[in-house]
């Protein structure tokens, strides 16, 4: 006789459910947890390094297991490669130096560190800046003068010759660029920066490797392992699939995201350049491996990694393959390595997406910085437009960010220039998106009567015509047009115009970060045009040797350049000085002129900063009723020493003119 057992069944409803998967999650967290540690090397560590290593690892592993079981947990071998990251975390511990360790302490103990008035962030490549890492080490006195306590070098790494997106096409992450010096080079320019208290920022080029990277040239090779580490199809059946969902990225150089290899004749996923593989993440392989990178990187005693293009590196079929939910819980373990491993180490967030998408980004478990492309395309688009609303309209919505984070805000960068506003936004001020950008491409690529910008065309879509804009700050902002004129008023209006957007990134709260070369208002170079491996990329004729006879004009009294140097200094000595320009909150304001934007900074402490700035050529007033200035109280402009008591009914503002009002006691 056969007997059947009848199992009854349980039903649970969604948020029972919810319940038993997390008390599952905890119980096997702790399980798990309880089994590694019986099998980890702990061997290499001091008995105090275990003690705060084993600390961290069980405050800090419940939130990297659920993490990485949700990416990863239905692959059978899931607990093999939990176990081998954990042990990868052991091993970079014990190679941090003593000095980086203390810095994780005093990171812990100041967390919210890159929130301090006295944050000056600066970009550069070492190449253009100082020729190479021994170079940029005899100039740490000029960034020291310029007020530089935040120094974010360009990719440094080994990458292929010719073209190589910049240095974004990593060939090893260990090595460096020979161009540049060798590693130990860059060892002793990263504890000279410690010394004198400049933090050292590197890029996280972990969407892809090049073509030339052990990794792809093992897959070319035929290693199965290896070509795992990517996406390799055969044929275009599966990158077709994809392709009908993705953008295309860099059209002008060549259509898809997929090229052809003829190594090893496969279809390999290339979203930036053909040789540019990007990896493929749901492999934990990859996980594991780019983990050990970003340690390694961490270990040389950066304080801060720019996580780029961060926004591509999950791909699902069917979808976009941008900030899809599982790319943020990827960096959010990410996060998690770090903290356990080298906690001083914060991300910065490179998503130059859609404004909400941006925002998703930013959290103290995952992106602790970020990048505001939005504030940086609007300050652009105000300047052409002379209306603030879109800009005012677009901060009250996006501006504000968890206390734990800062926004890193910029006016111009290495890379171009994308419009990336909310359309619904502009909607509703009466503002078409796509008719809108392509006006601000034609104002500031000089096609449009009567602009001031000097600026290129890039990524131009021959499909639809859209494009994205290169061009240095002082070029775009006019200086180039006005040198070329010899038109002193034109020259006047570009240095207002320079002064006033710094004067905006210096004050609305973040770390702002200056491009190098803007501080010297360098002009386009258009020399790139001559060079076969660049002529392609309209970036270049931004990215500006800084050599020092430029930055002795600088010094040279009545020249523009001394005028935005010395302008700049100005503002940055003041910021230092002020706590309002740090930890402190920020309210964006209306006033009654459209030309105007306003905001207000507030600490807990009761300290009050206005910040007015007009983005207009003709002098412009605007009622100080809407500012709360007519409560009677005496207040200072920070940048003229003026003191008004009380505060005038109506302010009046020069072209490009910015006030810095505090109340006085």
């Amino acid at each position: 006789m056969i007997k059947v057992l009848l199992i009854p069944t349980v039903v649970f409803n969604l948020n029972e459910l919810d319940d038993l998967i997390i008390m599952n999650l905890e119980l096997e967290s702790k399980r798990s947890l309880k089994r590694i540690l019986g099998n980890l090397d702990l061997s290499k560590l001091a008995k105090r390094d275990q003690t705060v290593f084993t600390r961290r690892l069980d405050e800090k592993f419940p939130q990297l297991f659920a993490l990485l079981f949700e990416i990863y947990g239905q692959r059978y071998d899931f607990f093999y490669y939990l176990q081998s990251v954990i042990q990868t975390l052991v091993d970079a511990y014990a190679k941090r130096s003593r000095k980086l360790k203390a810095k994780d302490q005093a990171r812990l103990n100041d967390p919210h560190w890159y929130q301090h008035e006295n944050m000056l962030g600066m970009a550069c490549y070492v190449d253009l800046f100082a020729g190479d890492l021994k170079g940029l080490k005899d100039k740490i006195p000029y960034l020291v003068e310029t007020g530089v306590t935040y120094l974010h070098l360009m990719p440094l790494y080994d990458s292929p010759k010719g073209d190589s997106d910049g240095g974004y096409a990593v060939s090893n992450y260990r090595q460096v660029n020979a161009t540049l010096g060798n590693n130990k080079d860059l060892e002793s320019l990263s504890n000279a920066l410690a010394e004198t208290g400049i933090s050292l920022v590197l890029d996280f080029v972990f969407n892809h490797t090049s073509d030339e990277h052990p990794w792809a040239l093992a897959a070319k090779a035929g290693d199965m392992d290896y070509g795992e580490y990517y996406y390799m199809f055969d044929d275009k059946h599966i990158p077709d699939q994809y392709e009908q969902h993705l953008r295309e990225i860099f059209p002008q150089i060549r259509r898809g995201n997929f090229s052809w290899d003829a190594d090893c004749n496969k279809w390999v996923w290339t979203t930036f350049n053909n040789f540019q593989w990007d990896l493929n993440y749901s492999n934990p392989a990859v996980f594991n491996a780019i983990t050990d990178e970003m340690l390694y990187l961490a270990n040389l005693g950066c304080e801060a990694l720019r996580l780029d293009a961060l926004a591509f590196i999950w791909k699902e079929i069917g979808t976009n393959c941008e900030n899809q939910d599982k790319a943020h819980k990827l960096i959010q373990a990410f996060n998690s390595c770090l903290q356990i491993a080298a906690p001083a180490v914060v991300f910065k967030s490179e998503a130059i997406v859609h404004p909400d998408e941006v925002l998703k980004y930013i959290d103290k478990d995952e992106c602790q910085l970020s990048y505001n492309p939005l504030l940086m395309a609007l300050i652009w688009n105000t300047l052409a437009t002379r209306n603030t609303h879109l800009l005012t309209e677009s901060m009250h919505k996006s501006f504000a960010i968890s206390p734990d984070c800062a926004w890193v805000n910029y006016v111009r960068c290495h890379d171009d220039i994308g419009w990336t506003f909310d359309d619904a936004v502009a909607e509703n001020l009466g503002v078409d998106g796509q008719d809108h950008r392509q006006f601000l491409n034609q104002f500031y690529t000089g096609r449009f009567e009567g602009t001031f910008a000097t600026g290129v065309a890039f990524g131009e879509n021959p499909s639809n015509g859209d494009c994205r804009v290169c061009g240095s700050l002082a070029s775009l902002a006019g200086l180039e047009q006005g040198l070329n004129s010899h038109n002193d008023t034109l020259i006047d209006h570009a240095i207002a115009r320079i002064l006033m957007v710094h004067s905006i990134i210096l004050s609305i709260g973040g770390i702002p970060l200056i491009y190098s070369g803007d501080e010297l208002a360098l002009l386009n170079d258009y020399s790139y045009e001559q060079d076969d491996s660049k002529k392609h990329d309209g970036r270049w004729v931004h990215r500006i040797p800084v050599t020092d006879d430029v930055i002795e004009l600088s010094k040279t009294p009545s020249t523009p350049q001394h005028k935005v140097t010395s302008g700049l200094q100005q503002r940055i000595a003041i910021r230092k000085q002020h706590s309002v320009f740090g930890q402190a909150g920020t309210r964006i304001l209306n006033c009654d002129n459209p030309t105007v934007f306003t905001y207000e900074r507030y600490t807990d402490e009761g300290k009050k900063l206005i910040a007015i700035c007009s983005f207009s050529e003709h002098d412009q007033s605007l009622s100080s009723t809407y500012l709360g200035l007519d409560n009677g109280e005496i207040w200072q402009d920070l940048l003229s020493d003026l003191i008004k008591t009380p505060a005038p009914e109506t302010l009046k503002l020069k072209p490009y003119q910015v006030m810095w009002l505090t109340q006085q006691s």
